[in-house]
């Protein structure tokens, strides 16, 4: 996992009155709502014995140690302990370590990185996903590292295999482009023109007609782990790849859509298209799992091709984020240059 990011790791659903405890970025983290309500995040380890703490309780926002009472308001800071008095100072030393959090459009974040900037701005989303989108969503868990599922989502040439029964049906397997647009350096959306092989050359990405930004159908992706399919103006698909540790991500699927407004109906088209979205997960993650190095990089010893381009993209700019160069120049929307190995 790359540090100094925002990474969705829950559903705002998940964290209710209880302290919840979850692993995230191969750490034991707690998450509670604090007493205005916003979600507080800390390692799950309390500092006095080391025991979780999320085995205690909320007590008027702040969490409590299950083992001896030991209270942490939403930054980290022991409040109370309990056996030197209500009245006994504590120590500047009891703070424990956790996380910025951060909660928007039904999903919670977190900074991962060791010192986040005063000025640290909050996460982003697409903005074309409007207050007037209802969704409905599930989860799944994959036995394999976040990038390889991100990877999936990204790659077009595995549709009539992986997919021949369902959204890759028709055989249209010459791959033509793909396009690669970034819309800055930490967000690009890329655009599918599969087809039925008749013998003739497909075409480069230079070579197709510049997409309809607004109309034509397209998937989407923001660092490091939201992704959009963008079926048309009224319904999407998105993705968020929870890095659970090295080797496991929690698949977060929702559907959205805004040409139902009736609330029963509405609920209930949500609902129903769940179980598809499901299926077809399941149909990638049946392959995915089985890849032999766990996670992604730009140079990795696998053999790419053309149609790989959004998965080279990908990787490119995880790379420069690996190596710290944050500040790099925006990522020219035409490279399609030679493919790492």
């Amino acid at each position: 996992m790359i540090p100094n990011q925002w990474y969705v790791v829950l559903e705002s659903q998940q964290v209710k009155s209880r302290p919840v405890g979850v692993t995230r970025m191969g750490e034991k983290l707690v998450f509670w709502r604090a007493e205005n309500g916003r979600v507080a995040c800390l390692r799950d380890t309390c500092l006095h014995r080391g025991v979780q703490l999320s085995k205690g309780k909320v007590i008027q926002g702040r969490l409590q140690c299950p083992f001896h009472g030991f209270e942490y308001d939403p930054s980290g800071r022991v409040t109370l302990i309990p056996a030197n008095g209500k009245i006994a100072p504590v120590p500047e030393a009891f703070k424990a370590p956790g996380y910025p959090a951060h909660e928007a459009h039904g999903f919670v974040w977190i900074w991962w990185g060791e010192q986040p900037p005063e000025d640290l701005a909050p996460p982003r989303f697409f903005d074309d996903i409007g207050a007037d989108f209802s969704y409905g969503s599930l989860q799944d868990a994959w036995s394999v590292h976040y990038s390889r599922v991100i990877e999936n989502q990204l790659d077009v040439v595995h549709l009539p295999f992986v997919h021949h029964n369902t959204i890759g049906s028709g055989g249209r397997t010459l791959v033509e482009g793909p396009v690669v647009r970034w819309v800055d350096k930490d967000m690009f959306f890329f655009y599918v023109y599969n087809r039925t092989d008749d013998g003739s050359r497909p075409r480069k990405p230079s070579e197709m007609p510049p997409p309809d930004l607004e109309r034509d159908f397209k998937l989407g992706f923001i660092f490091p782990n939201l992704w959009q399919n963008y079926i048309n103006q009224d319904a999407r698909v998105l993705a968020a790849f929870v890095p659970v540790d090295q080797a496991h991500t929690l698949l977060v699927l929702r559907f959205y859509q805004r040409f139902l407004r009736l609330p029963v109906l509405r609920e209930l088209v949500n609902w129903l298209a769940m179980p598809f979205n499901r299926y077809i997960a399941h149909q990638d993650r049946r392959v995915v799992e089985t890849h032999q190095v766990k996670a992604s990089a730009y140079k990795s010893g696998e053999k790419l091709i053309a149609g790989d381009l959004p998965i080279v993209e990908y990787r490119r700019r995880r790379a420069e984020l690996d190596s710290g160069v944050l500040g790099s120049s925006q990522v020219n929307a035409e490279r399609s240059g030679g493919v790492p190995t």
